[in-house]
């Protein structure tokens, strides 16, 4: 088993024995995003932006995985969903990633 497969088996497992820390289901998303597992991916975040959506981080890399699929309106619906969980959350830096991303989208 390569490395990555290790990784992605092992955030599973934490997963499964119901571990419910969102960084954890976030890694599996960016894990499966590595592997060029796009759809699952992207299964991944939104999934994790349903069960806890003050996670941030997640916005900004399910928009982009959207994007990289083309799926340009889910991706910024998922910017536009993301910008005022990140004001709210004080974090300015993502809100000017999700800004920016969201101008190359529909530039």
């Amino acid at each position: 088993m390569t490395e990555k497969r290790d990784r992605l088996a092992l955030l599973e497992g934490m997963i499964a024995q119901g571990n419910r820390d969102p960084f954890v289901r976030y890694a599996r998303a960016m894990e499966l995003r590595s592997q060029k597992r796009l759809d699952e991916a992207l299964a991944a975040f939104r999934e994790l932006v349903e069960q806890d959506p003050d996670y941030v981080p997640t916005y900004l890399m399910a928009a982009q995985v959207a994007a990289e699929l083309g799926q340009r309106d889910l991706a910024c619906e998922l910017i536009e969903a993301g910008i005022p969980r990140a004001r709210a959350a004080g974090d300015s830096r993502a809100v000017g990633e999700l800004s920016q991303l969201l101008e190359e989208i529909r530039a």
